[in-house]
């Protein structure tokens, strides 16, 4: 079922809603203030203000007692002895059995460390060996190496004199040193052996080409008994002469000690 409401029922119906829900809005507030002030008046009834409580004093009593002496310990009591363990006797089969045993390790064990001894002496032996024959090998390379250096040596020393040998032949091929050939001793003076005088006198001279002495004269220290048979054994030397580049020529300023003694 619909109702059908005119534009001048609507005008007239709107005041009278507002009225109505104002007055239930100040229902509501009325109601919101009556229970705040019934619970005020009830907190205020059961509000009571008294004065605080008096502190508690807390008081300690203090009481000496005696107390007894303590009782003397009790004496230990003597615990019964053991009775002693008596050994089993071994079998001496059984104890023969194995002293044998530890002999033989023992001897085992003997023979162990004399095999290791000797071979460990074995060892030390052929290190000593090879120690001395590497030893007797760098001795016997130092000794080759020697020989071959001196023979080295020697073929440089024969091939060195062998060169001055050629050289010196060919020097005396193109040139000759004078060499002399024949010399008398003087005779010695008659006045000199009588009078027991000894002494020397140089005599020098010139070597000519033919290789015979030219102009003989006598030193001033020469002993005037020793001058004249000095002289005359002077002049009867001979000589090879000299040669340079093939030419014979004279040496001068040759000289030649006579010495006189008494045998």
């Amino acid at each position: 079922m619909s109702s059908l409401i005119l534009p001048a029922e609507q005008d007239m119906r709107r005041p009278l809603v507002a009225s109505v829900h104002w007055r239930r809005r100040c229902v509501a507030l009325a109601a919101t203030l009556a229970l705040h002030l019934g619970l005020g008046a009830l907190l205020l009834a059961h509000w009571q203000v008294g004065e605080p409580p008096a502190p508690q004093v807390s008081t300690v009593q203090l009481q000496l007692l005696t107390l007894a002496p303590p009782a003397p310990p009790a004496p230990p009591v003597a615990l019964p002895e053991p009775p002693p363990v008596q050994s089993a006797q071994p079998d001496p089969a059984i104890e023969r059995q194995r002293l044998e045993q530890a002999a033989l390790a023992r001897k085992r064990a003997e023979q162990q460390r004399l095999e290791q001894e000797q071979q460990r002496q074995r060892e030390a032996q052929q290190r000593e060996q090879e120690r001395q024959r590497r030893e007797a090998e760098a001795r016997e390379q130092l000794e080759q190496q020697r020989l071959a250096e001196a023979r080295e040596q020697a073929e440089r020393q024969r091939a060195a004199a062998a060169a001055e040998r050629a050289r010196q032949a060919e020097a005396a091929a193109a040139s000759r040193e004078f060499l002399p050939i024949a010399k008398q001793a003087p005779a010695y003076p008659q006045r000199a052996l009588d009078k027991g005088l000894e002494g020397q006198c140089t005599v020098r001279y010139r070597v000519n080409e033919q290789g015979r002495v030219e102009n003989p004269e006598a030193e001033p220290d020469c002993h005037p008994l020793f001058v004249r048979p000095s002289l005359n054994a002077a002049k009867s030397f001979r000589y090879q002469p000299r040669v340079i580049d093939g030419r014979a020529v004279a040496v001068s300023n040759v000289r030649n000690t006579f010495t006189y003694r008494i045998e």
